[in-house]
């Protein structure tokens, strides 16, 4: 190589990580438009546009088709994606390769494996059947007799895969990007909301001598709030992973708290709210005095003294 095609190189190696420094970066929140097909005979697997599902005949009305949000580099997409993503701007378009190695792995054989059949469920005990043996998902191949053949591989093993993208926005909202961060954890998105909060915190000084006291100051911390309805409170990724899923909140829109606020509605939220108006009237002795006192009042025939049984409950 001639040293006038080895500066031009070295100028086009520079003119592209220039150009990839000034868009996208790693840990920006990006929102993304995607199809995912299968090399072998193009068939849609997953895909964030309705349009597309419902030509593919994969439609499902509780499947929420809009654009997702993920974070750049940090695995909530392909490898491959993530490097396509980097130094992309809003609106740029994308298809990349994705090698089986690099999607969901190499077709293996000995995850092909003969279980009883008594470890499935009736209603499983036929081809094609998704069941869990042993914290292992896999999908039934054969039932014959006692025994069933299950294929533990991922539906997808062995597949190259083709994922066509877009860039829709660049995210910065924080509430947004909680949002994004639960809808990956959780597949669905609760409401939610950050207050910046002025609390009080002790601290310790120390003064010229050497002498250390506490004193209290103001101080601000972000709090997220996250309401967490009956769907979410049973939600599995959510029971087992929920310390995991707020550090992660945590640590990447810098707050200082996530609190979640359980939410009852339905018939269950009129039990619970009947049970907390009774435990609530138990609050104090001059509330049921006051009660007591009405009851009296209707009731001018019957020997009841309020002040006499609000004493004894005070006393017990």
């Amino acid at each position: 190589m001639s040293e006038n095609e080895a500066d031009a190189e070295a100028d086009a190696a520079n003119e592209a990580e220039a150009e990839t420094e000034s868009g996208i970066q790693d840990g920006d929140f990006v929102r993304i438009d995607y199809d995912v097909r299968t090399v072998s005979d193009d068939r849609v697997v997953d895909t964030t546009r309705k349009d597309v599902a419902e030509e593919a005949g994969i439609d499902d009305d509780e499947y929420d088709f809009s654009p997702r949000i993920i974070v750049v580099g940090e695995g909530h997409v392909f490898p491959g994606v993530d490097e396509a993503l980097l130094g992309g701007e809003v609106g740029d378009e994308g298809t990349v390769e994705i090698d089986a190695e690099d999607g969901f792995g190499e077709y293996d054989q000995e995850q092909v494996r003969t279980v009883s059949a008594n470890k499935l469920d009736e209603e499983d005990r036929r081809p094609g059947a998704q069941v869990q043996i042993d914290g292992e998902q896999g999908y039934v191949e054969t039932v014959i007799g006692g025994r069933a053949r299950v294929d533990f591989n991922h539906p997808l093993a062995g597949e190259d895969l083709e994922y066509e993208y877009e860039i829709v926005d660049v995210v910065d909202d924080d509430e947004e990007k909680a949002a994004g961060l639960l809808g990956m954890y959780l597949q669905m998105e609760p409401e939610l909301r950050i207050e910046t909060e002025t609390v009080e915190e002790e601290v310790t000084v120390e003064d010229d001598d050497g002498e250390e006291t506490t004193e209290t100051e103001e101080v601000e911390q972000r709090s997220l709030y996250i309401e967490a309805n009956q769907q979410m409170q049973m939600n599995q990724q959510w029971m087992f992973q929920k310390q995991q899923v707020a550090q992660d909140l945590m640590d990447r829109l810098d707050l200082d708290r996530v609190v979640v606020e359980e939410v009852f509605d339905g018939s269950s939220a009129g039990m619970m709210g009947g049970m907390g108006g009774m435990m609530g009237g138990m609050g104090g002795a001059e509330e049921l005095e006051e009660e007591l006192e009405d009851i009296e009042g209707d009731l001018e025939d019957a020997d009841v003294d309020a002040e006499e049984i609000v004493d004894e409950l005070e006393d017990e």
